[in-house]
């Protein structure tokens, strides 16, 4: 059985288009009749797109220059030949490795902040890879040091002006949408000017309809057909003969939301989950985990052996309360807390959710819930992985908000369970924490959770790591 994926819309020169075009969306495409001339600048659009490319990497080589030249300019009042030599050996690596981190991609053009980045990090790396050249053949003694450092401070600096400088003339030019992008709307009357048939879709026998076809397609990069359920194959046929990127809006599988078309056995097929997160990316949060785990747990274990000591002193029944929650893909896991109530008065379902000033609660057990130190054993969990540090809070499965069930008020509630639960979480450092009485009160934590599924990063997990540590200690923590 073959699985052949082809994920996400692309430009016409196979570059992936991001975040522009979902199923049912043409926001982002501008429709012209066909019986009216294009508007010249959209299908000149790839044409200046390249332009300013190539503008960008002329100010990149001039920016790196003048900031070399600049450096030695106060020691030596000029270019000395050292720097010189390690400019004309620098300037091509690092345009390389730009180029091939998208660092002159259609985004760079109209994005600053993105197109910033990619060049820093690609000058950063071709410095250091001139250093650990010079190291190795031993000639790292023959320029300063302290220059070259100047140099690379300067070129970091005269990069980001220059990139903010091009890109704010390339977003004028060019709008938020670097893409050539055309909507045929089927059901346009302008559009029955062209020569089309009477059902307004070109057939093989109409010479004049496709060829139509072919000159208004001229110079796009993606053509999306919006037409009636019968003339899609027509259409199919048509955009086939194009040497374009050509798509066909099926809005009956909208509800479906498919990520992909794939194949299988030959035979088309729908693709609609995938793992949020690549290899790469599990792995490095999975690293994070566990070396926040090693660092953590031997600080959290006397507070863990304290408090439960605490417990036992206090009332009778286990220091630790385990109970079943939802976690990874909806599988059950147990999780590890402080017992905090009364043992009579323990609900091991989780139907009842603690309230402010809970006469269930132990003297120790409120104190232990206002600090989060009952979450401390969590952390095992994390060891185990059966949680991560960052990730949707996990609940039980009888969690209730306004007398219903989580995924009854919402059926996007399951969809937060494709990535582990946390011990924190988005929604938990924006403040929605604490019992969920009323509908807003999942509604907000989902609508955080399915945010942080769609934009992981690495640094995002930090960030909220370190926002963790300001609300330990809130209003809703009881």
């Amino acid at each position: 059985m073959k699985h052949n994926h082809k994920f996400g819309p692309v430009d016409a020169e196979g570059a992936a288009v991001e975040g522009q075009f979902a199923t049912g969306h043409t926001a982002d495409a501008q429709q012209f009749p066909f019986g009216t001339g294009l508007d010249s600048g959209l299908s000149n659009k790839k044409q200046v797109r390249r332009t300013i490319g190539l503008a960008l990497l002329l100010f990149d080589i001039i920016a790196i220059s003048v900031a070399f030249l600049t450096a030695d300019m106060f020691r030596h009042g000029g270019l000395t030949h050292q720097q010189s030599l390690l400019l004309t050996v620098i300037l091509p690596i690092f345009a390389m490795i730009t180029l091939s981190k998208d660092g002159y991609s259609a985004r760079a053009t109209i994005d600053s902040n993105f197109g910033i980045r990619k060049a820093i990090m690609g000058f950063l790396f071709a410095a250091g890879s001139m250093l650990l050249f010079a190291y190795a053949l031993k000639t790292s003694e023959e320029f300063s040091r302290i220059m070259f450092g100047i140099a690379v401070i300067l070129s970091a600096a005269n990069l980001a002006l220059s990139r903010h400088f091009v890109t704010k003339i390339g977003r004028h030019i060019l709008g938020n949408n670097p893409y050539a992008i055309l909507l045929i709307d089927e059901n346009d009357s302008a559009s029955m000017t062209f020569g089309t048939t009477r059902s307004g879709s070109p057939v093989p026998s109409d010479y004049d309809a496709l060829l139509r076809l072919g000159q208004i397609a001229r110079n796009m990069e993606r053509v999306i057909i919006k037409c009636a359920p019968e003339n899609r194959a027509k259409w199919a046929f048509a955009m086939k003969s194009l040497n374009i990127h050509g798509e066909i809006v099926v809005e009956e599988l909208t509800e479906l939301a498919p990520l992909a078309l794939t194949t299988i056995d030959g035979k088309p097929a729908l693709l609609l989950s995938c793992d949020p997160l690549s290899l790469r990316q599990r792995v490095s949060k999975r690293l994070l985990d566990l070396t926040i785990v090693a660092l953590a747990i031997p600080a959290a274990l006397p507070v863990i052996l304290i408090a439960a000591a605490a417990i036992k002193l206090e009332s009778r029944g286990p220091a630790f309360f385990l109970q079943k929650r939802i976690g990874l893909a909806n599988r059950n896991f147990t999780i590890w807390k402080l017992r905090s109530m009364r043992m009579n008065a323990v609900g091991s379902d989780g139907r009842i959710s603690t309230h402010r000033d809970d006469e269930r609660l132990t003297r120790v057990g409120s104190f232990l819930r206002s600090t989060s130190i009952d979450e401390l054993p969590q952390l095992f969990n994390v060891l185990i992985g059966d949680m991560s540090i960052v990730g949707p809070r996990p609940h039980a499965a009888a969690s209730k908000a306004d007398d219903r069930l989580f995924w009854d008020i919402d059926g996007r509630y399951w969809h937060r369970n494709a990535v582990k639960p946390g011990l924190t979480g988005l929604a938990q450092v924006r403040g929605f924490r604490g019992a969920t009485h009323a509908k807003a009160d999942l509604v907000n934590r989902l609508q955080a959770d399915l945010e942080y599924l769609s934009n992981w990063s690495f640094w995002k997990d930090l960030e909220i790591i370190l926002k963790t540590f300001t609300v330990l200690i809130h209003k809703n923590a009881y």
